[in-house]
Protein backbone atom coordinates (compact mmCIF):
# COMPACT_ATOMS: atom_id res chain seq x y z
CA UNK A 1 0.00 0.00 0.00
CA UNK A 2 1.54 3.59 -1.40
CA UNK A 3 1.20 6.21 1.37
CA UNK A 4 -0.68 9.33 -0.05
CA UNK A 5 1.76 12.06 -0.92
CA UNK A 6 0.55 15.83 0.26
CA UNK A 7 -0.33 18.00 -3.02
CA UNK A 8 1.40 20.90 -2.20
CA UNK A 9 4.34 22.49 0.23
CA UNK A 10 1.48 23.82 2.45
CA UNK A 11 0.33 20.39 3.05
CA UNK A 12 4.46 19.97 3.67
CA UNK A 13 4.43 22.15 6.58
CA UNK A 14 1.55 20.97 7.96
CA UNK A 15 1.94 17.76 8.06
CA UNK A 16 5.77 18.06 9.56
CA UNK A 17 4.30 20.20 11.92
CA UNK A 18 1.49 17.88 13.50
CA UNK A 19 4.30 15.23 13.42
CA UNK A 20 6.06 17.16 15.68
CA UNK A 21 3.10 17.28 18.11
CA UNK A 22 3.19 21.03 17.10
CA UNK A 23 -0.37 21.91 16.99
CA UNK A 24 -2.44 19.31 19.67
CA UNK A 25 -5.59 20.85 19.31
CA UNK A 26 -5.49 20.33 15.68
CA UNK A 27 -4.72 23.72 12.91
CA UNK A 28 -6.60 26.66 12.76
CA UNK A 29 -7.02 28.45 9.02
CA UNK A 30 -9.13 31.37 8.46
CA UNK A 31 -10.37 32.89 5.20
CA UNK A 32 -9.97 37.50 5.64
CA UNK A 33 -11.45 39.35 2.88
CA UNK A 34 -11.81 42.77 3.04
CA UNK A 35 -15.70 43.89 2.65
CA UNK A 36 -14.86 46.36 -0.10
CA UNK A 37 -15.79 44.46 -3.20
CA UNK A 38 -17.29 41.36 -4.32
CA UNK A 39 -15.08 37.77 -4.31
CA UNK A 40 -13.54 37.05 -7.98
CA UNK A 41 -11.77 33.68 -8.76
CA UNK A 42 -8.55 34.49 -7.05
CA UNK A 43 -10.22 34.53 -3.76
CA UNK A 44 -12.18 31.16 -4.88
CA UNK A 45 -8.87 29.85 -4.83
CA UNK A 46 -8.08 31.30 -1.63
CA UNK A 47 -11.12 29.83 0.11
CA UNK A 48 -10.70 26.72 -1.19
CA UNK A 49 -7.17 26.28 -0.15
CA UNK A 50 -7.71 27.59 3.44
CA UNK A 51 -11.11 25.46 3.79
CA UNK A 52 -10.00 22.78 1.96
CA UNK A 53 -6.92 22.59 4.53
CA UNK A 54 -8.96 22.49 7.48
CA UNK A 55 -11.04 19.61 6.56
CA UNK A 56 -8.17 17.51 5.48
CA UNK A 57 -6.31 18.14 8.49
CA UNK A 58 -9.48 18.05 11.20
CA UNK A 59 -8.95 21.67 12.31
CA UNK A 60 -11.41 24.94 12.00
CA UNK A 61 -11.19 27.39 8.96
CA UNK A 62 -12.77 30.64 10.31
CA UNK A 63 -14.20 33.48 8.15
CA UNK A 64 -12.78 36.82 9.25
CA UNK A 65 -13.58 40.42 7.76
CA UNK A 66 -10.65 42.67 7.79
CA UNK A 67 -12.85 45.83 7.87
CA UNK A 68 -10.44 48.37 9.55
CA UNK A 69 -10.39 50.62 5.99
CA UNK A 70 -14.68 52.55 6.87
CA UNK A 71 -14.29 54.56 3.96
CA UNK A 72 -14.58 52.00 1.17
CA UNK A 73 -16.62 48.99 3.33
CA UNK A 74 -20.05 48.42 3.01
CA UNK A 75 -22.82 45.89 4.76
CA UNK A 76 -23.48 44.68 1.13
CA UNK A 77 -20.05 43.14 0.69
CA UNK A 78 -20.07 41.51 3.51
CA UNK A 79 -23.18 39.66 2.48
CA UNK A 80 -21.86 39.17 -0.68
CA UNK A 81 -18.93 37.18 0.41
CA UNK A 82 -20.77 35.16 3.10
CA UNK A 83 -22.99 33.90 0.21
CA UNK A 84 -20.31 33.52 -2.04
CA UNK A 85 -18.44 30.69 0.30
CA UNK A 86 -21.10 29.01 1.04
CA UNK A 87 -22.03 28.42 -2.91
CA UNK A 88 -18.92 27.46 -2.99
CA UNK A 89 -19.66 24.58 -0.86
CA UNK A 90 -17.78 25.31 2.27
CA UNK A 91 -18.99 26.39 5.91
CA UNK A 92 -16.65 28.75 8.67
CA UNK A 93 -16.35 26.78 12.08
CA UNK A 94 -16.40 31.14 13.24
CA UNK A 95 -17.57 34.61 11.60
CA UNK A 96 -15.33 36.78 12.91
CA UNK A 97 -14.29 40.95 11.83
CA UNK A 98 -11.11 42.80 12.67
CA UNK A 99 -13.62 45.48 14.12
CA UNK A 100 -14.39 42.52 16.83
CA UNK A 101 -10.83 43.26 18.21
CA UNK A 102 -10.81 47.23 17.75
CA UNK A 103 -10.73 47.16 21.61
CA UNK A 104 -8.19 44.88 22.23
CA UNK A 105 -5.87 46.25 19.06
CA UNK A 106 -6.03 49.95 20.61
CA UNK A 107 -4.88 47.96 24.36
CA UNK A 108 -1.96 46.68 22.33
CA UNK A 109 -0.96 49.63 20.96
CA UNK A 110 -1.07 51.78 24.12
CA UNK A 111 0.84 48.44 25.39
CA UNK A 112 3.90 49.31 22.49
CA UNK A 113 3.84 52.78 23.29
CA UNK A 114 4.27 52.02 27.18
CA UNK A 115 6.92 50.04 26.40
CA UNK A 116 8.81 52.89 24.19
CA UNK A 117 7.99 50.50 21.17
CA UNK A 118 5.30 52.81 19.40
CA UNK A 119 5.34 56.78 18.92
CA UNK A 120 2.57 59.56 18.02
CA UNK A 121 4.13 61.35 14.77
CA UNK A 122 3.10 64.62 13.33
CA UNK A 123 4.84 64.28 9.96
CA UNK A 124 2.90 64.50 6.80
CA UNK A 125 2.93 61.82 4.59
CA UNK A 126 5.11 63.14 2.26
CA UNK A 127 7.63 63.71 4.72
CA UNK A 128 7.34 60.18 6.15
CA UNK A 129 7.79 58.53 2.52
CA UNK A 130 10.92 60.90 1.95
CA UNK A 131 12.11 59.65 5.76
CA UNK A 132 11.88 55.72 4.65
CA UNK A 133 14.89 56.35 2.17
CA UNK A 134 15.12 53.70 -0.07
CA UNK A 135 16.46 50.29 -0.79
CA UNK A 136 19.90 51.63 -1.02
CA UNK A 137 20.06 54.28 1.61
CA UNK A 138 18.86 53.99 5.13
CA UNK A 139 15.75 56.20 6.57
CA UNK A 140 15.74 59.07 8.59
CA UNK A 141 14.47 59.12 12.03
CA UNK A 142 11.68 61.45 12.81
CA UNK A 143 12.08 64.62 14.49
CA UNK A 144 9.01 63.09 16.41
CA UNK A 145 10.60 59.88 17.45
CA UNK A 146 11.87 60.76 20.82
CA UNK A 147 8.94 62.09 22.01
CA UNK A 148 8.13 60.94 25.80
CA UNK A 149 6.12 58.18 26.61
CA UNK A 150 3.75 60.29 28.54
CA UNK A 151 3.45 62.58 25.85
CA UNK A 152 2.55 59.62 23.30
CA UNK A 153 0.12 58.33 25.59
CA UNK A 154 -1.73 61.49 25.84
CA UNK A 155 -1.54 61.89 21.96
CA UNK A 156 -2.86 58.87 21.35
CA UNK A 157 -5.60 59.33 23.50
CA UNK A 158 -6.73 62.77 22.13
CA UNK A 159 -6.26 60.75 18.50
CA UNK A 160 -8.63 58.56 19.92
CA UNK A 161 -11.20 61.10 21.42
CA UNK A 162 -11.33 62.88 17.69
CA UNK A 163 -9.28 66.02 18.80
CA UNK A 164 -7.62 65.66 15.51
CA UNK A 165 -8.57 66.16 11.77
CA UNK A 166 -7.77 63.52 9.24
CA UNK A 167 -3.76 63.02 8.39
CA UNK A 168 -2.78 65.26 11.72
CA UNK A 169 -1.10 63.03 12.88
CA UNK A 170 -0.05 58.68 12.86
CA UNK A 171 0.93 56.24 15.48
CA UNK A 172 4.47 54.69 13.95
CA UNK A 173 6.38 51.28 15.77
CA UNK A 174 9.80 52.49 16.94
CA UNK A 175 12.04 49.47 15.16
CA UNK A 176 14.60 50.64 12.86
CA UNK A 177 14.70 53.03 10.24
CA UNK A 178 17.61 51.88 8.21
CA UNK A 179 16.35 48.14 8.40
CA UNK A 180 16.85 46.44 5.29
CA UNK A 181 13.47 45.47 5.02
CA UNK A 182 11.73 49.49 4.31
CA UNK A 183 8.58 47.74 5.74
CA UNK A 184 10.64 47.75 9.00
CA UNK A 185 11.36 51.46 9.06
CA UNK A 186 8.96 52.59 11.71
CA UNK A 187 5.55 51.58 10.07
CA UNK A 188 2.23 53.50 10.69
CA UNK A 189 0.01 51.34 12.67
CA UNK A 190 -2.87 53.57 13.40
CA UNK A 191 -4.31 56.59 11.86
CA UNK A 192 -7.20 58.98 11.91
CA UNK A 193 -10.22 58.32 9.54
CA UNK A 194 -12.99 60.28 10.50
CA UNK A 195 -15.63 58.50 9.10
CA UNK A 196 -18.95 56.07 9.83
CA UNK A 197 -17.86 52.06 10.18
CA UNK A 198 -20.70 49.60 8.59
CA UNK A 199 -20.73 48.05 12.44
CA UNK A 200 -19.37 50.09 14.94
CA UNK A 201 -20.34 53.49 13.67
CA UNK A 202 -18.73 56.65 15.17
CA UNK A 203 -17.48 54.96 17.93
CA UNK A 204 -13.99 54.93 16.69
CA UNK A 205 -11.85 57.66 14.78
CA UNK A 206 -9.03 56.20 14.70
CA UNK A 207 -8.25 52.87 12.40
CA UNK A 208 -5.43 50.28 12.59
CA UNK A 209 -3.64 49.52 9.49
CA UNK A 210 -3.36 45.96 8.11
CA UNK A 211 -0.32 45.07 9.39
CA UNK A 212 -1.00 45.80 12.78
CA UNK A 213 -4.74 44.44 12.25
CA UNK A 214 -3.90 41.42 10.70
CA UNK A 215 -1.33 39.33 12.43
CA UNK A 216 -3.07 40.26 16.09
CA UNK A 217 -6.54 39.32 14.60
CA UNK A 218 -4.94 35.50 13.76
CA UNK A 219 -3.32 35.40 17.43
CA UNK A 220 -6.06 36.43 19.22
CA UNK A 221 -8.18 33.09 17.06
CA UNK A 222 -5.35 31.11 17.85
CA UNK A 223 -4.47 30.69 13.46
CA UNK A 224 -1.54 28.16 13.34
CA UNK A 225 -1.39 28.60 9.60
CA UNK A 226 -1.83 32.59 8.61
CA UNK A 227 -2.21 31.66 4.13
CA UNK A 228 -1.56 34.82 2.30
CA UNK A 229 -0.74 35.63 -1.38
CA UNK A 230 3.09 35.99 -2.46
CA UNK A 231 2.79 40.04 -2.46
CA UNK A 232 3.25 39.76 1.68
CA UNK A 233 6.22 37.62 2.22
CA UNK A 234 8.09 40.90 2.92
CA UNK A 235 5.35 41.84 5.39
CA UNK A 236 6.36 38.46 7.54
CA UNK A 237 8.75 40.14 9.43
CA UNK A 238 6.71 42.58 10.70
CA UNK A 239 4.12 40.06 11.44
CA UNK A 240 6.08 38.54 13.50
CA UNK A 241 7.95 41.63 15.73
CA UNK A 242 4.52 42.84 16.47
CA UNK A 243 3.56 39.24 17.95
CA UNK A 244 7.32 38.61 19.82
CA UNK A 245 6.75 42.18 21.18
CA UNK A 246 3.48 41.66 22.22
CA UNK A 247 4.00 38.27 23.86
CA UNK A 248 0.87 37.00 22.38
CA UNK A 249 0.15 33.29 20.41
CA UNK A 250 2.69 32.43 18.05
CA UNK A 251 0.73 32.95 14.80
CA UNK A 252 2.61 32.42 11.92
CA UNK A 253 2.17 33.66 8.23
CA UNK A 254 2.96 31.67 4.77
CA UNK A 255 2.78 32.50 1.30
CA UNK A 256 1.63 31.09 -2.24
CA UNK A 257 1.26 32.38 -5.37
CA UNK A 258 -1.79 34.41 -6.87
CA UNK A 259 -3.09 32.76 -9.60
CA UNK A 260 -4.22 35.06 -12.48
CA UNK A 261 -6.57 34.22 -15.42
CA UNK A 262 -5.76 34.92 -19.26
CA UNK A 263 -8.42 36.96 -20.63
CA UNK A 264 -9.45 38.69 -17.25
CA UNK A 265 -8.37 41.49 -14.74
CA UNK A 266 -8.33 40.22 -10.85
CA UNK A 267 -7.71 44.00 -9.41
CA UNK A 268 -10.66 44.70 -7.32
CA UNK A 269 -9.64 48.56 -8.49
CA UNK A 270 -10.03 47.35 -12.54
CA UNK A 271 -13.04 45.39 -11.22
CA UNK A 272 -14.77 48.10 -9.66
CA UNK A 273 -13.91 50.75 -12.57
CA UNK A 274 -15.02 48.63 -15.03
CA UNK A 275 -18.17 48.42 -13.03
CA UNK A 276 -18.87 52.47 -12.06
CA UNK A 277 -17.75 53.40 -15.72
CA UNK A 278 -20.32 51.07 -16.77
CA UNK A 279 -18.51 48.81 -19.12
CA UNK A 280 -20.46 45.95 -17.19
CA UNK A 281 -24.11 45.78 -15.59
CA UNK A 282 -22.52 45.08 -12.27
CA UNK A 283 -20.81 42.91 -10.23
CA UNK A 284 -22.36 40.14 -11.07
CA UNK A 285 -22.28 40.53 -15.11
CA UNK A 286 -21.81 37.21 -16.27
CA UNK A 287 -18.26 38.41 -18.28
CA UNK A 288 -17.22 39.15 -14.80
CA UNK A 289 -14.52 36.70 -13.04
CA UNK A 290 -16.26 37.69 -9.77
CA UNK A 291 -18.14 34.56 -7.37
CA UNK A 292 -20.94 36.22 -8.24
CA UNK A 293 -21.03 36.58 -11.92
CA UNK A 294 -19.96 33.55 -12.57
CA UNK A 295 -22.74 31.96 -10.60
CA UNK A 296 -24.97 33.84 -12.77
CA UNK A 297 -23.45 32.81 -15.85
CA UNK A 298 -24.65 29.31 -14.56
CA UNK A 299 -21.18 27.92 -13.29
CA UNK A 300 -21.12 25.05 -10.79
CA UNK A 301 -19.26 25.37 -7.45
CA UNK A 302 -17.81 21.93 -8.05
CA UNK A 303 -16.51 23.32 -11.42
CA UNK A 304 -14.85 25.94 -9.52
CA UNK A 305 -13.29 23.70 -7.07
CA UNK A 306 -11.90 21.29 -9.50
CA UNK A 307 -10.09 24.45 -11.29
CA UNK A 308 -8.72 25.07 -7.99
CA UNK A 309 -7.54 21.90 -7.04
CA UNK A 310 -6.03 21.16 -10.27
CA UNK A 311 -4.43 24.32 -10.50
CA UNK A 312 -2.39 23.90 -7.62
CA UNK A 313 -0.42 25.66 -5.28
CA UNK A 314 2.86 27.24 -6.36
CA UNK A 315 5.63 29.94 -4.80
CA UNK A 316 5.62 31.72 -7.95
CA UNK A 317 2.97 33.94 -9.74
CA UNK A 318 1.51 32.20 -12.22
CA UNK A 319 -1.20 33.05 -14.76
CA UNK A 320 -3.67 30.12 -15.95
CA UNK A 321 -5.10 29.87 -19.21
CA UNK A 322 -9.15 30.33 -18.47
CA UNK A 323 -9.98 27.33 -20.64
CA UNK A 324 -8.84 25.38 -17.73
CA UNK A 325 -12.22 26.74 -15.81
CA UNK A 326 -14.00 26.26 -18.66
CA UNK A 327 -13.35 22.90 -19.04
CA UNK A 328 -14.24 22.05 -15.41
CA UNK A 329 -17.21 24.09 -15.99
CA UNK A 330 -18.07 21.87 -19.40
CA UNK A 331 -17.14 18.38 -17.90
CA UNK A 332 -19.68 19.08 -14.86
CA UNK A 333 -22.29 20.24 -16.88
CA UNK A 334 -21.69 17.08 -19.50
CA UNK A 335 -22.71 15.18 -16.81
CA UNK A 336 -25.46 17.14 -14.62
CA UNK A 337 -26.82 19.11 -17.46
CA UNK A 338 -30.82 17.96 -18.77
CA UNK A 339 -30.85 18.53 -22.63
CA UNK A 340 -32.97 20.28 -24.42
CA UNK A 341 -33.78 21.97 -28.03
CA UNK A 342 -33.51 25.40 -28.86
CA UNK A 343 -33.45 27.60 -32.19
CA UNK A 344 -30.95 30.58 -31.57
CA UNK A 345 -31.10 31.82 -35.43
CA UNK A 346 -34.30 30.23 -36.80
CA UNK A 347 -35.38 29.26 -40.51
CA UNK A 348 -38.97 27.73 -40.83
CA UNK A 349 -38.93 24.11 -42.20
CA UNK A 350 -42.03 23.14 -43.32
CA UNK A 351 -43.07 19.32 -43.73
CA UNK A 352 -45.39 19.00 -46.83
CA UNK A 353 -46.34 15.34 -46.43
CA UNK A 354 -47.30 15.80 -42.69
CA UNK A 355 -50.73 16.20 -41.89
CA UNK A 356 -51.15 19.76 -41.46
CA UNK A 357 -53.03 20.48 -37.59
CA UNK A 358 -51.55 17.20 -36.58
CA UNK A 359 -49.40 17.32 -33.35
CA UNK A 360 -47.57 13.89 -31.82
CA UNK A 361 -45.30 13.55 -28.88
CA UNK A 362 -42.43 12.23 -28.92
CA UNK A 363 -40.39 10.58 -25.63
CA UNK A 364 -36.50 12.03 -26.17
CA UNK A 365 -33.62 11.18 -23.56
CA UNK A 366 -33.04 14.23 -21.03
CA UNK A 367 -28.97 13.17 -20.54
CA UNK A 368 -27.47 10.20 -22.17
CA UNK A 369 -24.91 10.52 -19.92
CA UNK A 370 -27.67 9.79 -16.98
CA UNK A 371 -29.83 7.14 -18.47
CA UNK A 372 -32.17 7.49 -14.66
CA UNK A 373 -33.19 11.07 -15.47
CA UNK A 374 -35.25 9.43 -17.87
CA UNK A 375 -37.12 11.43 -20.92
CA UNK A 376 -39.46 14.03 -22.04
CA UNK A 377 -42.31 14.53 -24.21
CA UNK A 378 -41.63 16.99 -27.37
CA UNK A 379 -44.63 18.06 -29.51
CA UNK A 380 -43.86 17.54 -33.28
CA UNK A 381 -45.89 18.46 -36.14
CA UNK A 382 -45.70 20.06 -39.57
CA UNK A 383 -43.84 23.46 -39.01
CA UNK A 384 -40.78 23.62 -37.21
CA UNK A 385 -38.04 25.83 -36.60
CA UNK A 386 -34.14 25.21 -37.13
CA UNK A 387 -30.74 26.89 -37.49
CA UNK A 388 -30.29 29.20 -40.15
CA UNK A 389 -26.52 27.86 -40.63
CA UNK A 390 -28.62 24.02 -41.05
CA UNK A 391 -29.62 24.96 -44.77
CA UNK A 392 -27.59 25.56 -47.70
CA UNK A 393 -28.86 26.64 -51.51
CA UNK A 394 -25.74 25.54 -52.56
CA UNK A 395 -23.70 23.24 -50.44
CA UNK A 396 -20.98 21.85 -50.52
CA UNK A 397 -19.84 18.28 -50.88
CA UNK A 398 -19.13 17.01 -47.50
CA UNK A 399 -22.27 18.94 -46.15
CA UNK A 400 -24.31 16.66 -43.95
CA UNK A 401 -26.96 19.00 -43.23
CA UNK A 402 -30.12 20.36 -45.37
CA UNK A 403 -30.27 21.49 -49.27
CA UNK A 404 -31.57 20.66 -51.94
CA UNK A 405 -32.29 17.10 -52.21
CA UNK A 406 -30.41 16.38 -49.10
CA UNK A 407 -31.72 14.47 -46.22
CA UNK A 408 -31.05 14.59 -42.47
CA UNK A 409 -32.55 13.42 -39.41
CA UNK A 410 -34.47 15.60 -37.08
CA UNK A 411 -33.33 14.37 -33.59
CA UNK A 412 -35.43 12.16 -31.76
CA UNK A 413 -38.03 12.42 -34.41
CA UNK A 414 -37.76 11.52 -38.34
CA UNK A 415 -35.63 11.61 -41.38
CA UNK A 416 -36.53 14.43 -43.69
CA UNK A 417 -35.79 15.55 -47.23
CA UNK A 418 -35.29 19.31 -48.60
CA UNK A 419 -37.33 18.78 -51.76
CA UNK A 420 -37.33 23.95 -52.26
CA UNK A 421 -37.23 26.89 -50.61
CA UNK A 422 -39.13 30.12 -50.56
CA UNK A 423 -37.06 33.30 -50.45
CA UNK A 424 -38.09 36.95 -49.86
CA UNK A 425 -37.53 39.41 -51.93
CA UNK A 426 -34.42 40.29 -50.79
CA UNK A 427 -32.91 36.88 -51.90
CA UNK A 428 -32.82 35.51 -47.98
CA UNK A 429 -34.31 32.05 -47.91
CA UNK A 430 -37.62 32.26 -45.53
CA UNK A 431 -38.70 28.42 -45.37
CA UNK A 432 -37.76 25.21 -46.74
CA UNK A 433 -40.01 22.86 -47.96
CA UNK A 434 -39.12 19.14 -46.87
CA UNK A 435 -41.15 15.50 -46.99
CA UNK A 436 -40.73 12.91 -44.44
CA UNK A 437 -40.16 9.50 -44.31
CA UNK A 438 -43.13 7.88 -41.92
CA UNK A 439 -41.11 4.88 -41.13
CA UNK A 440 -38.04 6.80 -40.13
CA UNK A 441 -38.88 7.66 -36.43
CA UNK A 442 -36.49 7.80 -34.08
CA UNK A 443 -36.51 4.13 -31.96
CA UNK A 444 -38.62 2.35 -34.43
CA UNK A 445 -36.46 3.36 -37.68
CA UNK A 446 -37.50 0.73 -40.69
CA UNK A 447 -36.46 2.85 -43.41
CA UNK A 448 -33.08 1.79 -43.98
CA UNK A 449 -31.97 5.10 -44.75
CA UNK A 450 -28.72 6.44 -42.83
CA UNK A 451 -28.39 9.94 -43.53
CA UNK A 452 -24.76 11.21 -41.84
CA UNK A 453 -26.24 14.16 -40.25
CA UNK A 454 -28.76 14.86 -37.32
CA UNK A 455 -30.14 18.26 -36.42
CA UNK A 456 -31.89 20.16 -33.53
CA UNK A 457 -35.59 21.48 -33.94
CA UNK A 458 -38.24 23.14 -32.33
CA UNK A 459 -41.72 22.78 -32.72
CA UNK A 460 -43.42 26.38 -33.87
CA UNK A 461 -46.42 26.22 -32.95
CA UNK A 462 -45.36 25.37 -29.37
CA UNK A 463 -42.27 27.69 -29.27
CA UNK A 464 -41.54 28.98 -26.16
CA UNK A 465 -39.52 32.83 -27.46
CA UNK A 466 -36.81 33.61 -24.87
CA UNK A 467 -33.49 36.17 -25.16
CA UNK A 468 -30.63 34.36 -25.37
CA UNK A 469 -27.04 36.16 -24.02
CA UNK A 470 -24.33 34.31 -26.19
CA UNK A 471 -21.09 35.64 -23.91
CA UNK A 472 -17.62 35.54 -24.31
CA UNK A 473 -14.40 36.46 -23.08
CA UNK A 474 -14.11 39.99 -21.68
CA UNK A 475 -11.07 41.06 -22.85
CA UNK A 476 -9.49 40.69 -26.95
CA UNK A 477 -6.11 39.75 -25.12
CA UNK A 478 -4.62 37.60 -22.37
CA UNK A 479 -3.33 39.79 -19.90
CA UNK A 480 -4.81 43.12 -20.40
CA UNK A 481 -3.28 44.66 -17.14
CA UNK A 482 0.45 44.08 -19.14
CA UNK A 483 -0.62 45.78 -21.91
CA UNK A 484 0.51 49.58 -22.38
CA UNK A 485 -1.75 51.87 -21.90
CA UNK A 486 -5.14 51.71 -20.17
CA UNK A 487 -6.54 48.27 -19.83
CA UNK A 488 -10.09 48.88 -20.93
CA UNK A 489 -8.53 49.74 -24.31
CA UNK A 490 -8.17 45.64 -24.57
CA UNK A 491 -12.11 45.13 -23.62
CA UNK A 492 -13.43 42.60 -26.35
CA UNK A 493 -16.20 44.82 -28.41
CA UNK A 494 -18.14 41.30 -28.98
CA UNK A 495 -18.33 40.01 -25.88
CA UNK A 496 -21.83 39.90 -25.44
CA UNK A 497 -24.94 39.42 -27.79
CA UNK A 498 -28.17 39.00 -27.18
CA UNK A 499 -30.60 36.70 -29.60
CA UNK A 500 -34.03 36.15 -29.92
CA UNK A 501 -34.32 32.14 -29.68
CA UNK A 502 -37.09 29.77 -29.58
CA UNK A 503 -36.88 27.23 -27.32
CA UNK A 504 -38.85 23.86 -27.05
CA UNK A 505 -41.56 24.08 -23.99
CA UNK A 506 -40.44 21.72 -21.80
CA UNK A 507 -37.83 25.00 -20.51
CA UNK A 508 -40.91 27.09 -19.68
CA UNK A 509 -40.86 25.59 -16.04
CA UNK A 510 -36.84 26.32 -15.88
CA UNK A 511 -36.35 28.55 -13.12
CA UNK A 512 -33.08 30.55 -12.11
CA UNK A 513 -32.12 28.26 -8.62
CA UNK A 514 -28.59 27.85 -8.42
CA UNK A 515 -28.24 24.87 -5.75
CA UNK A 516 -29.00 22.05 -8.01
CA UNK A 517 -28.97 22.17 -11.37
CA UNK A 518 -32.59 23.12 -12.50
CA UNK A 519 -31.21 26.19 -13.82
CA UNK A 520 -28.37 24.89 -16.25
CA UNK A 521 -29.03 23.03 -19.67
CA UNK A 522 -27.60 21.25 -22.57
CA UNK A 523 -28.86 23.14 -25.71
CA UNK A 524 -27.90 20.78 -28.14
CA UNK A 525 -25.03 21.54 -30.70
CA UNK A 526 -25.05 24.95 -29.12
CA UNK A 527 -23.76 25.19 -25.78
CA UNK A 528 -24.77 24.97 -21.85
CA UNK A 529 -27.38 27.87 -20.53
CA UNK A 530 -28.33 28.82 -17.40
CA UNK A 531 -31.26 30.48 -16.40
CA UNK A 532 -30.41 34.27 -15.75
CA UNK A 533 -31.19 36.28 -12.43
CA UNK A 534 -33.80 38.70 -14.54
CA UNK A 535 -35.37 36.07 -15.88
CA UNK A 536 -39.99 36.00 -15.99
CA UNK A 537 -41.94 33.57 -16.99
CA UNK A 538 -43.35 36.15 -19.60
CA UNK A 539 -39.67 36.90 -20.56
CA UNK A 540 -37.57 34.17 -20.44
CA UNK A 541 -33.44 34.56 -20.74
CA UNK A 542 -30.75 32.68 -20.15
CA UNK A 543 -26.99 32.97 -20.19
CA UNK A 544 -24.82 31.08 -22.36
CA UNK A 545 -22.47 29.58 -19.51
CA UNK A 546 -19.74 27.76 -22.09
CA UNK A 547 -19.80 26.17 -25.19
CA UNK A 548 -19.61 22.44 -26.01
CA UNK A 549 -15.62 22.43 -27.11
CA UNK A 550 -13.54 25.48 -26.51
CA UNK A 551 -13.00 27.65 -30.43
CA UNK A 552 -11.52 31.01 -28.85
CA UNK A 553 -7.99 29.35 -29.63
CA UNK A 554 -8.74 29.39 -33.40
CA UNK A 555 -9.78 33.17 -33.39
CA UNK A 556 -8.32 35.21 -30.19
CA UNK A 557 -6.45 38.18 -30.96
CA UNK A 558 -2.86 38.29 -29.76
CA UNK A 559 -0.71 41.30 -28.99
Amino acid sequence: MTEERSNNFLEEIIETDLAAGKYPDGIQTRFPPEPNGYLHIGHASSIHLNFSLAQKFGGKCNLRFDDTNPSTEETEYVDSIENDVRWLGYQWDNKFFASDYFSQLHAFAVHLIERGLAYVDDSTSEEMAAQKGSTHEPGVNSPYRDRSIDENLRLFEEMRQGVYPDGAKVLRAKIDMAHPNLLLRDPVMYRIKHAHHHRTGDTWCIYPMYDFAHGQSDSLEHVTHSICTLEFIHHRPLYDWFIEQLGIYPSHQYEFARRNLTYTVMSKRKLLQLVNEGHVSGWDDPRMPTVSGMRRRGYLPEAIRQFCEESGIGKRDNIVDVGRLEAAVRDHLNQTAPRRMAVLDPLKLVITNYPAGQTELLSIENNPERPETGSREVPFSNELWIEREDFMETPPKKFFRLGPGLMVRLKGAYIVRCEDFVKDPSGQVTEIHCTYIPESKSGSDTSGLQPKGTIHWVNAATAIEAEVRLYDRLFRVENPADESGDFKEYLNPDSIESVTAYLEPALADATCDYTDGIARYQFLRKGYFAVDTDSTPDAMRFNRTVGLKDSWARTAVKS
